[in-house]
């Protein structure tokens, strides 16, 4: 590899429901993935909780949005919004 040529950084990007907007400029997704189980085989689903940097507070519960891994923001933070998938539809 040369000088000139850069380093592409892959970021994990995970997408999820917003499950809390209570803090200032952090929200709460849940992700949810299907894994099969080691010894019945059947489909299982398993469920993570990462907050997730919202600089300007705009998502808001109920919304789904993708994540991307980033720097750490603070203790439990490393996880940044980088775009609505869908809004929540409020009744």
């Amino acid at each position: 590899m040369t000088a000139t040529q850069e380093t592409v950084k892959h970021q994990r990007t995970l997408s999820g429901k917003v499950v809390s907007d209570k803090m200032n400029k952090t929200v709460v997704v849940m992700v949810e993935r299907r894994v099969k189980h080691p010894v019945l085989g059947k489909v299982i689903m398993r469920s993570a909780r990462y907050k997730a940097h919202d600089e300007a507070n705009q998502y808001k519960m109920g919304d789904s949005v993708e994540i991307s891994e980033c720097r750490p923001i603070s203790r439990d933070k490393a996880w940044r919004v980088t775009r609505l998938i869908e809004a929540s539809r409020e009744i």
